[in-house]
């Protein structure tokens, strides 16, 4: 069976750029629409119905006061039906949003949030993941880390879920941080980004720029047992993308890039490879497969778009097409240009 995928959904003006995803208690999905590539359309959350697919506006995000705008990213629910949210406000790179990203706890009730700051002063808050009274969050970039190196270091951090206003220093010193990682690809200097736990509770993260995929252990107290990589990409890090040909190498790679991950029943994982427009699978042996791969697309025929983030819902997998990320600055990847109106795909699994 081809895993062709198709168009969930075309999504409205006011959500230009969906990225992370989650399922409510009603099965319903919930996606984060930071609205990149045009924050004129204020960051929003949108509310996809089980049963019809209407897609509406669930809920406005509350901008931080000194940038004026909100930078959904990773989302998850907690036990009690709120939602955690990483508000990347450094995603773009602007010296406002410097070190200002939080992670929210919103308890949203007849369409208006409240908002709880549980962490804040973070540089990169990407994904999110909430397990047995805690929330884990990765930090894709710690530029304050001087790594000996001169290779990029990221962080997942752990929080308490009913923790209020913990700063973050952006250190390794943070006693926050659950793991840390280094990213060795000097030309995609990007850490860790997707998160998941299997049936068996262990933590799996994905290095982006590496294509590395991390398998966190724990001991009975709850602290890492054991940090190894599971998984990892065959594409050649040294390529540089300025060079001719580098794309037509690129594409042929595994698992070049890991955004978003989510897992099955049967712990198989599934990845977003952002950069080469492609899906991949991870088996709990390490094995890693292609899904499907497209090349630069539009979205409308279901194509994947750069696709952010994949999760299972009603027995197929969705996937985010941020399509945000393009230009001469990125030549690397395989999106060329972003593409409204933006669109969700979806894949039957095989």
């Amino acid at each position: 069976m081809e895993c062709k995928p198709d168009v969930l959904a075309v999504l409205p003006a006011y959500c230009p750029t969906p990225d992370g995803m989650a399922i409510d208690a009603k099965g319903n999905l919930i996606v984060a629409c930071p609205n990149f590539v045009d924050q004129s359309q204020p960051a929003c959350l949108i509310k996809i119905d089980k049963k019809t697919l209407k897609v509406e506006r669930w809920v406005t995000v509350p901008p931080l006061k000194e940038t004026g705008v909100a930078c959904p990213m990773g989302i998850a629910f907690g036990p009690d039906g709120d939602l955690y949210v990483c508000d990347n406000q450094g995603w773009k790179g602007t010296p406002q949003g410097q070190f200002k990203g939080r992670v929210l706890r919103l308890r949203i009730r007849d369409g208006r949030a409240a908002v709880t700051v549980v962490a804040e002063g973070m540089e990169h808050p990407n994904g999110v993941r909430v397990r047995d009274g805690f929330i884990y969050v990765t930090q894709s970039l710690m530029s304050k880390v001087k790594h000996a190196d001169g290779y990029m270091v990221s962080a997942v951090y752990r929080f308490k879920l009913d923790d209020v206003g913990v700063k973050v220093n952006n250190t390794l010193s943070d006693p926050n941080i659950l793991a840390s990682f280094t990213t060795e690809n000097r030309f995609c200097p990007y850490g860790v980004d997707g998160l998941v736990f299997d049936s068996k509770g262990n933590l799996f993260v994905g290095n982006f720029g590496d294509g590395k995929l991390h398998k966190i252990t724990f001991d009975a107290a709850g602290n890492v047992r054991s940090n190894t990589v599971v998984a990892e990409t065959d594409f050649d890090r040294a390529l540089d993308p300025k060079k001719p040909g580098f794309l037509e190498r690129a594409t042929r790679a595994k698992m070049r890039t890991i955004d978003g991950i989510c897992v099955d029943g049967e712990d198989n994982i599934y990845v977003a490879d952002f950069s080469n427009n492609a899906i991949a699978r991870v088996t709990p042996a390490g094995v890693i497969s292609v899904l499907w791969q497209n090349g630069d697309t539009d979205g409308r025929d279901g194509g994947l778009d750069q696709p952010g983030e994949p999760i299972l819902w009603n027995g197929r997998l969705v996937v985010s097409n941020f399509d945000a990320v393009y230009g001469p600055d990125n030549p690397d990847k395989v999106n060329t240009k972003n593409d409204q109106p933006a669109t969700l795909s979806v894949l039957p699994l095989r």
